[in-house]
């Protein structure tokens, strides 16, 4: 038999004593696009409020074949074993249905940190735009804040705007790369590098060790040719290898040292509230565009509309602007 239907009193109830199922069954909930869960969900979460935004929230990104499940599971055992917090992982990544999943689809990729009582492992929901991926994403943050999480890393599959996604939602932004970085930086795409607060190369063990110090290099003299943050932070280069363990206590020097600086200078609290209001605009295009949609007289014109747009009869601007009036 289902499980039965939680109050939002017993949903708050639950978060606060963080007690994972009721976590689990929240976030469910909030990634329902059914009307009576998102009303249920919109209580939920105006109950957490109180308790959430006191975590710190980093995101993660990475070339292919960078060991991104590595290092976000060796990363994550320091965080729970060694520095005793609370950890949620979530994800960013609306091409699951496509087959080109995220880590987290695959939760055996992790199965340490999947397996520990300290640990909270969300995977992406599945189908839907980036825009209802991301909306659900921000919700669950909020949701494993108030559940009491503390350290929360979002992933993103690193192709496209997932990682303006992510970034939009976290306080830290840290790319992951590989050695080699000559060929690396003709393909690396300038934005996703201004983007980030640290860049991390992976796998600096064995004989890579040498590769990966001239890629650190490498990139170095890149970043010196940017502008500077409006953070007054200035993005380091650092060497880690997950199998080794060499480099994850300096990562996670770097991210405190991050949050101390911009906290001490207002840019955490001002990035905070910038992505807040940000949040809003996208709710309201979204919202927008679902009313539109639903609207029987948009669905009965849309095939014909389409059609004529098709054939060259008319152009887009036009239909649009036929269907917005």
């Amino acid at each position: 038999m289902p499980s039965p239907r939680l109050t939002s009193a017993e949903f708050a109830a639950g978060l606060a004593a963080g007690q994972r199922t009721v976590l689990s069954r929240a976030i469910t909930l909030a990634e329902s696009t059914l009307p009576a869960d998102q009303a249920l969900a919109q209580q939920v979460l105006a109950a957490a409020l109180p308790r959430t935004g006191g975590a710190l929230r980093i995101g993660i990104t990475g070339v292919p074949g960078v060991g991104k499940s590595t290092f976000i599971e060796a990363l994550g055992l320091y965080v729970v074993n060694t520095l005793s917090r609370r950890l949620a992982v979530l994800a960013v990544d609306p091409s699951s249905p496509r087959g080109g999943g995220s880590i987290l689809g695959d939760k055996t990729r992790m199965p340490q940190l999947t397996a520990h009582p300290q640990a909270f492992i969300r995977p992406s929901p599945a189908g839907g735009s980036l825009g209802g991926v991301a909306r659900a994403t921000r919700e669950a943050l909020l949701l494993c804040e108030a559940a009491g999480y503390d350290v929360i890393f979002v992933e993103t599959v690193g192709v496209g705007q997932s990682e303006t996604t992510v970034h939009g939602m976290v306080d830290f932004f840290l790319l992951l790369l590989l050695a080699g970085a000559g060929d690396e930086l003709q393909g690396m795409k300038r934005g996703i590098m201004e983007l980030a607060d640290a860049l991390l190369i992976t796998k600096a063990d064995g004989g890579n060790e040498p590769a990966a110090r001239r890629a650190r290099q490498d990139y170095q003299n890149a970043l010196h040719l940017f502008p500077p943050s409006a953070s007054g932070w200035y993005p380091p280069v650092q060497l880690t290898s997950a199998v080794s363990g060499a480099g994850l206590p300096e990562t996670w020097q770097l991210i405190e040292q991050y949050a101390a600086q911009t906290r001490a200078n207002g840019f955490f609290t001002q990035r905070r509230q910038q992505q807040q209001v940000q949040w809003l605009r996208e709710a309201i295009a979204q919202g927008l565009e679902t009313r539109f949609y639903a609207r029987a007289e948009v669905r009965a014109a849309m095939p014909g509309l389409e059609a004529a747009v098709m054939a060259g009869e008319v152009t887009p601007d036009a239909a649009a602007a036929q269907l917005l009036g």
